[in-house]
């Protein structure tokens, strides 16, 4: 009997070893789909469909939290271009800087659409840092491609707006709209239409508390359980966002419309 146990015991832990290591990839370890390595990598055919690139951090990605690049791709007006997903989970502005020739240039793109900055207010990186760097990556793009470019502001971190780290994550957004005009590149405002949503909340907002435990049990909800990215915030008190930082499908259809129309233009 005592063996028997055991063996049911060592059974669940391997099912629940099983579990959470399925979870980590699919939230935290695949790529995107469609991304850089594999669209890109052997360079474009002439005959390709023209290429939309969306370069940022996991909030791009869209493996955590919505996937408004894969809602894009899938929108009938859409079908005419190729969408790739140059999103990667944890990315700076220095980081994207170092990537921006294989994973945008050499993809010889059409349309660039850039969301990047939400991991530089989290980590500090000094904001004349980051105009520099996002500056390079848009000047990089304009003159090595001649694709259309939009700069996407940043959706806040936490639904507490009035927060120091909103004010702070404010002054970036600043930058990119500043960045945006100086390249004479489209600024799309992502960060702006989030917060008329977030201003009508009827009760008060959690404080900011993102962990990585925060968002491996939203994960958990989302891949193992089913739930909606929508459900997911919900339960946790949000509006807009899953785990303080990712955005829920509501949210990621702000994005999805607004790149929807810049295209269109």
């Amino acid at each position: 009997m005592k063996k028997r146990l055991v063996i049911v015991a060592c059974l669940l832990l391997v099912g629940a070893l099983g579990a959470a290591g399925t979870v980590a990839y699919l939230a935290f370890g695949r790529p995107a789909a469609n991304p850089p390595t594999e669209a890109c990598a052997d360079g474009r055919r002439p005959d390709a469909p023209p290429t939309v690139v969306a370069a940022g951090s996991s909030s791009t990605q869209g493996t955590l939290g919505a996937d408004w690049v894969g809602a894009l791709r899938e929108r009938p007006e859409n079908r005419g271009y190729e969408f790739v997903n140059a999103g990667v989970n944890g990315d700076t502005s220095a980081d994207l800087r170092q990537r921006v020739d294989t994973d945008i240039i050499a993809c010889r793109p059409a349309a660039v659409i850039i969301m990047i900055g939400g991991n530089d207010v989290r980590d500090d990186v000094p904001l004349d840092q980051y105009r520099d760097n996002l500056s390079a990556i848009v000047d990089r793009v304009e003159s090595r491609t001649t694709a259309r470019v939009a700069l996407l502001s940043l959706p806040p971190l936490s639904e507490d707006l009035d927060s120091d780290l909103n004010r702070k994550l404010g002054t970036y957004n600043t930058v990119i709209q500043q960045t945006a005009t100086r390249a004479e590149v489209d600024y799309l405002p992502v960060h702006e239409q989030l917060v008329d949503i977030l201003r009508q909340r009827v009760t008060d907002p959690a404080p900011y508390d993102f962990s990585f435990p925060l968002a491996f049990g939203a994960a958990t909800q989302h891949y193992l359980l089913g739930r909606s990215w929508d459900e997911v915030a919900r339960d946790g008190g949000r509006e807009l966002l899953v785990d303080h930082v990712h955005l829920n499908d509501r949210g990621g259809a702000i994005i999805t419309e607004l790149a929807a129309e810049w295209l269109a233009t």
